[in-house]
């Protein structure tokens, strides 16, 4: 049972990520460009370390959890 409901609220989750990607793109567009984000660029090779926006998402994400999911 618990395992149903988890699988519900990842596609719900999904769903929402989906919607918000498609029809309002600009939500999205701070993720990459925060202070703290790693951009190296060479000729040949591009590397992109998103610290400061996982740091970002993982408070949001962790934020959101704990409402639905507090006892």
């Amino acid at each position: 049972m618990a395992i149903g409901k988890l699988l519900i609220y990842i596609g719900f989750f999904a769903l929402a990520a989906g919607l918000a990607m498609t029809y309002a793109p600009g939500l999205l567009g701070w993720f990459g460009k925060l202070p703290g984000d790693i951009r190296i660029e060479t000729k040949h090779s591009f590397i992109f370390i998103p610290i400061t926006s996982m740091l970002v998402i993982s408070i949001i994400l962790t934020v959101i959890i704990n409402l639905f999911f507090r006892r």
